[in-house]
């Protein structure tokens, strides 16, 4: 993060970390997390929306929101967030969006096709587009400036080594959102490198004590499930539960990083974690079209800009502890 923040003070001269509020900087002094202050970018205030796939209470997308509204206070952006975890939903705030002219829009792609006529909307209205998170095979070809995440297929065949490595046989790949294609790429990417088996469950996300309930349901059906793979935060911690009710000795893993699972890998209830840095994906998105719009720069030159994965274990809780706390990792 360090390495991101000091390449965009560079790149804006006099820019400085400035706090982080719901409606972006000012050129008054801000906060940002209780710690520094300092004053926004001398650039013409510009208004950037955010539109993303999130389903209640998915603090992956906290995170996120985190790193934009620090980029945003450091640029003199209006920021403004919305979501819907419905894709038409997510399709019709994008159109707001557009219709409130902004300056630029960072949007998720978990669902593509239901994204790609707004998109086009977006190209003739000429605001620039961002994608993060999920859908990045998509992204050029729906005319975004770049994509900025993880290579979802990549961080799966990780997950996949790394069961190998702890001699595990047969994994439970969670799925809390049917349809949405970076999941699906996550759960392939295991089965691609894993020697053992790996089965699929599709689960409601949003509901927790349904999760819970097929999950557990699983595990006492098919007890030579020894690795439970979540797909996200919350649903780590629904799986832990469920293992522990289920008397199952299944080992539980995760993707994505909060302050409950790095509490859960100090107390070895999860395995390891896959990090993509979602701090990053909000902060550079919005960096990114402040950098275009103010000076005609595209990060990355266009290829995606890559923010994970990385696998992170107890061995790591010490220096993570401080960040997850203040809701940047």
């Amino acid at each position: 993060m360090r390495t991101a923040r000091t390449a965009a003070t560079l790149m804006a001269v006099v820019a400085l970390a400035a706090g982080c509020s719901s409606s972006g900087g000012k050129t008054s002094e801000d906060k940002a997390d209780g710690s520094t202050g300092g004053k926004s970018a001398g650039t013409p205030r510009l208004k950037i929306a955010m539109v993303t796939h999130s389903g209640e209470g998915d603090t992956f997308w906290d995170i996120v929101q985190s790193g934009a509204k620090q980029a945003a206070a450091k640029d003199n952006v209006q920021f403004l967030y919305s979501n819907d975890k419905e894709a038409k939903g997510q399709a019709e705030l994008v159109q707001s969006a557009i219709d409130k002219k902004v300056d630029g829009i960072v949007v998720t792609l978990a669902k593509p096709e239901a994204m790609k006529a707004v998109l086009a909307k977006a190209k003739d209205a000429g605001i620039p587009v961002v994608t993060i998170n999920s859908g990045g095979e998509f992204s050029q070809a729906f005319g975004a400036l770049t994509h900025i995440g993880q290579d979802e297929s990549v961080a799966g065949e990780a997950v996949g080594s790394e069961l190998n490595a702890r001699g595990r046989k047969k994994a439970l790949c969670v799925i809390h959102e049917q349809g949405n294609v970076s999941l699906e790429q996550r759960c392939a990417g295991v089965k691609k490198t894993f020697k053992g088996s790996v089965e699929n469950l599709n689960v409601e996300g949003t509901n927790a004590p349904a999760s819970q309930s097929s999950i557990e349901a699983k595990l006492q059906a098919a007890k030579d499930i020894d690795a439970v793979v979540a797909l996200g935060a919350p649903v780590a911690a629904v799986a832990v539960k469920a293992k522990q009710d289920a008397g199952s000795e299944a080992e539980v893993d995760t993707f994505d990083l909060n302050a409950a699972v790095v509490k859960s890998l100090k107390a070895e209830d999860v395995g390891f974690a896959v990090d993509q840095q979602p701090y990053l994906q909000g902060y550079l998105a919005v960096d990114e079209l402040w950098l275009y719009r103010t000076n005609a720069n595209v990060i990355g030159g266009g290829k995606p800009v890559l923010t994970g994965p990385a696998i992170v274990t107890e061995k790591d809780v010490p220096k993570l502890e401080k960040y997850t706390a203040r809701g940047t990792r």
